[in-house]
């Protein structure tokens, strides 16, 4: 397990959860979509599957049905042999990494792979466990934090709001106050929940609800934004900061809150997802450890990373699977033997 290696920061993206074509199989790209679907594409993808996507997008767009944005469990081994079918070098590897982690879940569950898709596994994950409220939820300052922070930091109001906020003229203030507010409402209503199977549909039904998650993302991208300040003001009094925040203001895109908002953070739901780095900071935000099944990484020590590298005890668990540290799915049901 990779608690000491910081893994090689690199942005993630990648196409929807829909049907798509065995790995491997080859085959030209189709012809370009219709333009109400190009501000769905992005930088890290091949042009297959930005017009996979296309497709997807305005097919979805007719229909009224909602969206799920994690789709339905699917056996484990089911989902490798669909999706990897060749021999390859890199199928293998895929194979044997799917494999091992059927070892410890039988089911997976394909996340929509838009630039949002590292926030929503993991909050997917986070708000579907059994668990009480967490207590930095029920802390009153939560929902003070965006008048304090962007009245003492005026570059803070260069915040770029998600795609479903675009055109409104909303208080910046007001609006992340509301995403603040809402991510506990629905949080704490999850929690208060008795069976896992009832929050579990409950948590299916809220993210069918774009503007409801989006708005979600937006708390959570502020509590990033917030728990970097942090780091970055101890770094400055010289305390001891864990070793991921020296390197995330070590780039030159992201030497300081400010930077790290306007060229990255900004970009998350628009143009890009998280890198490597910032899935440290992710765990930070919703103090939650973050394991991650690297597969293109199987036979390495850095198949199983763990963000952050030494988590405090109290933090809980969530697990996601990457196939190419661009896009995440969730694994779902602890086999029983594991679960013992």
């Amino acid at each position: 397990m990779s608690r000491g290696t910081m893994p090689h920061p690199a942005a993630w993206a990648d196409p929807g959860y829909g049907e798509t074509p065995p790995r491997e199989a080859g085959g030209a790209a189709p012809e370009a979509g219709k333009a109400a679907a190009e501000q769905e594409e992005d930088m890290y993808r091949d042009e297959y599957e930005i017009e996979k996507e296309k497709e997807l997008l305005i097919h979805e767009r007719g229909s009224s049905e909602p969206r799920l944005s994690v789709a339905p469990e699917m056996d484990i081994m089911d989902y490798c042999k669909k999706e990897w079918r060749g021999n390859t070098q890199k199928a293998t590897c895929m194979k044997k990494g799917y494999e091992e982690v059927s070892q410890k879940f039988t089911s997976i569950r394909r996340v929509r792979g838009d630039n949002y898709c590292a926030l929503r596994a993991t909050l997917f994950q986070a708000m579907s466990q059994p668990a009480a409220l967490p207590a930095w939820l029920q802390d009153p300052e939560l929902t003070l934090l965006p008048e304090k922070l962007i009245s003492k930091y005026n570059w803070i109001k260069q915040w770029k709001l998600g795609l479903k906020f675009e055109g409104k003229s909303e208080d910046l203030v007001d609006k992340i106050t509301e995403s603040l507010t809402l991510l506990r409402k629905k949080w704490a209503g999850l929690a208060e929940l008795r069976t896992a199977e009832a929050r579990q549909a409950a948590c299916d039904e809220l993210f069918t609800n774009e503007a409801e998650e989006f708005s979600l993302y937006e708390a959570v991208k502020f509590l990033m934004l917030n728990r970097a300040i942090e780091l970055y003001d101890d770094k400055e009094k010289g305390k001891d900061v864990p070793l991921f925040s020296v390197l995330l203001f070590a780039r030159d895109t992201s030497s300081d809150p400010g930077q790290l908002l306007k060229n990255h953070l900004n970009q998350v739901g628009h143009t890009g997802g998280l890198e490597q780095v910032e899935m440290f900071l992710l765990a930070y935000a919703v103090r939650h450890t973050i394991q991650v099944y690297r597969l293109s990484k199987h036979s390495t020590e850095e198949f199983i990373t763990v963000y952050p590298t030494d988590p405090p005890r109290d933090w809980p668990v969530v697990t996601l699977i990457a196939e190419d540290d661009r896009h995440y799915n969730v694994p779902v049901r602890v086999c029983e033997e594991t679960s013992l």
